[in-house]
């Protein structure tokens, strides 16, 4: 198992919630003198959407490079009038791979941006599992009566120089599939598989040092090329490794073989195990799917909880009180085999304490323990849902040829 790059001397701060984020975000945005970029799956044109999109055409307006890419599943066309203000400004753009006509039937299609990362000037970055939306707007619920949960780190060090080079990176990649469109798709081919897998990006100037100590951070990122599993294999390791306690969050839960094998082990040697998930309906295939397995993980002394509170949108994770992660990645196979994804991991007591003190708060105040017994009662009809939102997923990895 490769180990994970950490670096030191990163300044790691947690924030909550779109408001907190996207204050932090336009603030950074708004001292900007280079260059920003912004990748995020959703971005909603909503009251926060549009106070983020207004810094960036500030910036841009004042000779500072901006590029911004979203989702093209995650994000419907943009408005007419915002496309018009980017162009105008200069602020360069891409939808990533739109759905199209029949774009279902076209497994490739399935792999989506699903990571949510900025960096501005190469010194100051952000990464999380917060979309470009107001905390309390659901694209497909309306209004919600509660803020979603959800968390993202502000990064300061050598990491946000690595949050620049994965960026800069991705969008030369587009910018060569742009550029190769219209050729024959085997030369297309040909090309894209020639393009350096990491280029020295040549503006970036070394990060500026960081006062203080610090913590020792990791950007963690998963695609289809290289790195397609280090996310997992940086949360099986953690868990291996695991003496007292494993804190997980995750809104979409349907861990692979290995996966559900370490939480497992760690639970059968005497380590505390509570996973925290989506407890209210949002969609059929990960709110069913999850439940298919439940019950091998309370057999073995895994604590399920669901989270009552409003919808669960978080993907972290806190082991021994003293190593965390934070990030865009689902314990889910959409994550785990198909999305690009970005997490950052923090080893650092202070840090990982602060995190797990707000999920125990949501644990234990908006929460509700899953009954084992309960669980095991539960009717044919729910058996039967949960068993077909797992053949589906098990359909999907198979027409794109990938195990779990």
């Amino acid at each position: 198992m490769r180990p994970t790059h950490f670096n030191h001397h990163q300044q790691v701060r947690l924030l909550q919630g779109a408001v907190e984020l996207f204050a932090a975000v336009i603030a950074a945005v708004d001292a900007s003198s280079t260059e920003v970029r912004l990748e995020t799956y959703i971005f909603n044109f909503d009251s926060q959407g549009e106070r983020l999109a207004q810094a960036l055409v500030r910036s841009a307006e004042r000779g500072v490079a901006v590029y911004l890419v979203v989702d093209g599943i995650g994000t419907p066309a943009l408005p007419a009038s915002w496309t018009q203000r980017f162009n105008a400004a200069g602020l360069q753009w891409h939808r990533f791979s739109p759905l199209g006509f029949l774009g279902v039937f076209r497994p490739g299609r399935w792999r989506r941006l699903h990571r949510k990362l900025c960096v501005v000037d190469g010194a100051v970055a952000f990464c999380g599992g917060i979309n470009v939306l107001d905390d309390l707007v659901d694209p497909h619920y309306g209004v919600l009566q509660t803020p979603r949960l959800d968390f993202a780190v502000q990064v300061r060090g050598a990491l946000a120089l690595e949050v620049q080079q994965a960026m800069e990176q991705f969008w030369a990649r587009l910018d060569l599939a742009r550029q190769v469109e219209h050729l024959r798709w085997r030369q297309a081919r040909r090309l894209l598989a020639q393009a350096a897998p990491h280029p020295a990006p040549p503006h970036s100037a070394p990060p500026a040092p960081v006062p203080g100590d610090g913590v020792w951070a990791a950007l963690v990122l998963r695609d289809n090329l290289l790195h397609r599993s280090r996310i997992e294999r940086a949360y099986r390791k953690a868990i291996a490794d695991a003496r007292s306690e494993v804190l997980i969050a995750s809104a979409y839960f349907v861990p692979g073989r290995k996966l559900r094998h370490a939480l497992v082990h760690a639970a059968q040697r005497g380590v505390r195990v509570r996973v925290l998930l989506q407890g209210r309906y949002e969609y059929f295939m990960q709110y069913h799917g999850a439940r298919t397995v439940y019950g091998v993980l309370m057999d073995a002394g895994v604590e399920i909880y669901e989270y009552t509170g409003g919808f669960l949108h978080a993907k972290v994770a806190v082991v021994d009180r003293r190593w965390a992660t934070v990030g865009s990645s689902n314990l889910d196979p959409l994550s785990l085999l198909l999305a690009r994804e970005a997490n950052v991991v923090v080893r650092d007591g202070p840090f990982a304490m602060l995190l797990r003190q707000r999920l125990l708060k949501a644990l234990q105040l908006q929460s509700v323990r899953v009954d084992p017994a309960a669980y095991a009662q539960r009717g044919r009809w729910q058996r039967g849902l949960d068993l077909v939102a797992l053949g589906v997923m098990r359909v999907v990895l198979f027409l794109i040829g990938r195990a779990y």
